[in-house]
């Protein structure tokens, strides 16, 4: 019982630390937009969704059901180094993530190491197929297409309503609206996400036979679930804030209110009812809405199809993983001590390779130069003269560093500039010797 014991304690922290992950793993699925339009600074932003995170942690026990007796047969014989192996994997797969700045799902992550973990160790036979199909599967595929179609309408509509109003007037009101969505998001991301750990844990407590099966998450388990996963939050996943905030469209006020907005009422919505939902799948698919909304905005369909296969390749790469240190766990207790040592020494060898290209909240906000340079130029067709749109951060960023033009006096008394002559750099027959250095001069100053 003491050998149990020790286990389900080992299991309790690694999945806590799972939590942690996911907390700065997902902050910008609610912050992303707030931060890139200015409506919030960096480090306020992260601070409120970390309480609000806290907050939604107490609101439902749906998801954590879900999780503890849903997609796995508590009576399967499934044992604690099962569960710890299947966290393992979803820890490794979302550092790598992180590392890449790739917003791919904490949740299926999660599903994919459980799983993984249960078929290396069980069998397929201890997978509850019909549920993993209809709470995970059939959400994944729905989620971003119901928020990113909504995000799409609602950003039409939000124009449309303010297509004669001051811009600098409804610029004020869309900030505020965006801190009241980016809020909801943060609530719905606690209720949704944190009670995926109480899961976890439970299905520990259960395995180890601290728990009855089917009981609910303790209190004690909220509490550690919820402050862990505000923790991971406040500390903020910036380099994935940078992605979903300036590498998949250009977003202004009216857009971060219209995608977030869409995003809270999905993930609420699924939560009520129990789907196992990935928010970054929501969030991205909202966002994604909001660019194809506005007219004019472009979206980076290379950053958007990269982010694709990453959710394509989560719930397999991380079983993959789970499923080797599942493997390993299993041999006694020298196996997992092994699958401990390993695990820290990769989450170590990502985080050192992570400060070799460090980003934070002072640059979070700055765009990658393979980012702005792959941006094609808005298509002019799609933007009516009639109804200007002011242009957004990365539009005014790549405006910012353009050429000046040349000044209508060099050259003067000549029909062509200095500037304008392929043979500028040359002294003509007959032209005064002052007139050379007026190229030098202007080409000096673009830079």
């Amino acid at each position: 019982m003491e050998h149990i014991t020790l286990l389900i304690g080992i299991v309790i922290v690694t999945a806590l630390v799972f939590d942690f992950t996911n907390g700065f793993h997902d902050t910008a699925n609610a912050m992303a937009t707030t931060i890139s339009t200015g409506a919030l600074a960096p480090r306020a932003a992260v601070a409120m969704s970390a309480v609000l995170n806290l907050l939604g942690a107490f609101l439902s026990v749906e998801v954590a059901k879900t999780i503890s007796s849903g997609i796995i047969d508590e009576g399967s014989g499934i044992k604690p180094e099962v569960i710890f192996a299947g966290l393992v994997g979803a820890i490794i797969w979302n550092l790598l993530t992180w590392l890449a700045g790739l917003p791919s799902s904490s949740s299926h992550a999660l599903m994919g190491g459980l799983l993984g973990a249960t078929v290396a160790a069980v069998g397929t036979g201890a997978v509850n197929g019909d549920v993993v199909v209809m709470k995970v599967l059939i959400p994944a595929l729905a989620a971003p297409l119901v928020a990113g179609i909504a995000s799409v309408c609602a950003t039409r509509v939000t124009y449309r309503l303010a297509r004669n109003a001051d811009e600098g007037q409804t610029a004020k009101g869309y900030r505020a609206g965006q801190i009241t969505s980016a809020a909801l998001v943060s609530l719905a991301h606690g209720t949704n996400d944190a009670q995926k750990t109480m899961g976890v844990i439970t299905l520990a407590l259960v395995t180890g036979g601290a728990l009855a099966p089917g009981a609910n998450p303790p209190v004690w388990v909220i509490t550690s679930a919820g402050m862990a996963i505000a923790l991971g939050t406040y500390l903020g996943g910036w380099r994935i804030i940078r992605t979903m905030g300036k590498g998949i469209t250009d977003i202004q006020p009216p857009q971060g209110f219209a995608a977030q907005t869409s995003a809270a009422a999905t993930i609420l919505a699924s939560s009520h009812i129990g789907f196992s939902l990935s928010t970054t799948h929501v969030c991205s698919g909202a966002v994604m809405g909001s660019g194809l909304g506005r007219k004019g905005s472009v979206v980076r369909w290379g950053t958007a199809g990269r982010m694709v296969v990453g959710w394509a390749l989560t719930l397999p790469a991380a079983g993959l993983v789970a499923a080797g240190a599942a493997l390993l766990a299993e041999q006694g207790d020298w196996g997992v001590a092994a699958v401990a040592v390993i695990t820290l020494a990769i989450c170590g060898a990502i985080w050192l390779r992570s400060r070799r290209t460090p980003v934070d909240h002072t640059n979070v906000n700055e765009v990658e130069p393979a980012t702005e340079a792959a941006m094609p130029a808005p298509s002019p067709e799609r933007e009516p003269a009639a109804e200007p749109e002011p242009a957004g951060v990365v539009t005014t960023a790549v405006r910012a560093v353009s050429p000046p033009p040349a000044p209508a006096g060099v050259g003067a008394g000549s029909a062509t500039s200095a500037a304008a002559r392929p043979d500028a750099g040359e002294q003509l027959p007959g032209e005064p010797p002052a007139a050379a250095p007026s190229r030098p001069a202007s080409a000096g100053s673009i830079s």
